[in-house]
């Protein structure tokens, strides 16, 4: 399993700095192979010597073992530092500034792990949790447009299933039966002076007629309910109002011998064929989340049972507290078994496409920039700067600085960072 990736603030850079400098001369045979720090000439088998320094102010030289000024021992600079880059030396030269060179038998000793960049398919499951509500398109309300009485209601309790055109009530209204019978007679009006010679009188009948009928629609009076006022040329003291849509009864003000008005919400009618659920998302995941997209959920009432929807909806806002946006979901519901205000687990499916992905333990963060060292031939080691993506799983996608087939170092690299490190503050120093 890969570590988390390893963050360094600027103030920790600089300690971690001057602890590899230091580090460096007490460990330096894991990098030169060399022994006491007090060897001033080479002679046989013993290494040249080229200078001492300053740990903590590399850029000051000595001829001799000895004590800094702030009382730690000298470090010494070997000569064989430069000729041990070999053949990698001319390529080393070539990279950015912090390339180091290491040998390979010295790689092993400070653990030196690589792999491979690699393209991959990466798919990312967001667990969240939703609560159900009814599918808000799917909502009517019953209202009566005229002034009137409840004289018998057919659909009685709430929570009672309906079709649609099924009876809910009958209405008595004076204004009602008035306009039926003004109907009536604008009909026989238009039947006896329709063939009148005098055309002003022709039409204004049929006008008559036409508004009449017209008022009748408008307070949702059905064509049917007109026909049959045609064919009876009764007028019918009450008339029966039915459901415009299929669904539940959520709420029902309409009693037996109750008065009405228009503006009175008599049946709330609910379509719960389709169930809406709305999760919450993370702001940082919104980005990759779509409509359009497929969406898991279970409920813990139907153990083992996974339920499949789309997005169909993305709110445009973020919960302050939370930091979430909310984003809903369609499910069907053939059966109803999902009602309003369940709780369920639901998982949103991010394809990310393919990606150039790394580990996490192969960046380095230096909370300003991150980078990854890339590994060339002759045991060449190069900071490369990367832009990172997402994360997940282990993994960290990369949108820029590396292409698929390069060699990076995936552990063992925060002994080659110090290095590095060191190596670019005595470059600096020196120029």
């Amino acid at each position: 399993m890969f570590h988390k990736v390893l963050r360094i603030s600027a103030l920790a850079a600089a300690i971690v700095l001057a602890a590899a400098v230091i580090f460096s001369g007490r460990v330096s045979a894991l990098f030169q192979g060399s022994h006491p720090a007090s060897q001033t000439h080479a002679t046989g088998s013993e290494r040249e010597v080229l200078y001492w320094y300053d740990a903590m102010n590399p850029q000051h030289h000595y001829n001799q073992p000895g004590k800094a000024p702030d009382g730690m021992d000298l470090v010494p600079q070997y000569a064989e530092d430069s000729s041990s880059q070999g053949t990698g030396a001319t390529t080393a030269a070539a990279m950015p500034a912090g390339t180091v060179t290491i040998a390979p038998d010295r790689e092993q000793m400070i653990g030196v792990r690589t792999g491979t960049v690699e393209r991959e398919s990466l798919v990312r499951t967001v667990r969240t949790t939703g609560q159900l509500t009814s599918d808000e398109t799917k909502l009517a309300h019953v209202h009566v447009k005229v002034n009137g009485y409840i004289d018998k209601g057919y659909v009685d309790y709430i929570g009672q299933l309906v079709k649609k055109g099924q009876p809910l009530f009958t209405l008595y209204s004076p204004d009602l039966v008035a306009t039926e019978e003004e109907y009536l007679i604008a009909k026989r009006g238009a039947k006896e002076m329709g063939t009148s010679q005098f055309p002003d009188v022709a039409q204004g009948s049929q006008s008559l007629l036409s508004s009449t009928r017209e008022r009748l629609k408008l307070w949702d009076i059905s064509d049917e309910q007109i026909k049959k006022l045609d064919e009876t040329g009764e007028v019918t003291k009450t008339l029966t109002f039915y459901s415009p849509v299929s669904g539940f009864v959520t709420d029902r003000k309409a009693f037996p011998q109750t008065a009405v008005t228009p503006d009175m919400d008599l049946y709330s009618i609910t379509d719960l064929s389709t169930i809406w659920v709305d999760a919450d998302v993370f702001e940082y995941e919104v980005p990759f989340v779509k409509v359009g997209q497929t969406a898991d959920m279970q409920l813990s009432y139907y153990a083992g049972r996974t339920y499949t929807g789309k997005i169909t909806y993305i709110y445009p806002t973020v919960d302050p507290v939370s930091r979430t946006v909310k984003v809903r979901i369609e499910f069907p519901n053939p059966r109803f078994d999902l009602k309003p205000q369940m709780f369920a687990d639901v998982q949103l499916k991010i394809n990310y496409g393919k990606q150039i992905v790394v580990p996490q333990e192969a960046v380095m963060d230096s909370g300003d920039k991150q980078y990854v060292f890339v590994v060339h031939e002759g045991g060449v080691f190069e900071p490369r700067v990367i832009q990172m993506g997402a994360k997940l799983e282990g993994k960290v996608v990369v949108l820029s600085g590396l292409n698929a087939g390069e060699t990076i170092v995936i552990s063992g690299n925060f002994l080659i960072d110090s290095e590095s490190r060191l190596k670019s503050a005595m470059s600096g120093m020196e120029h």
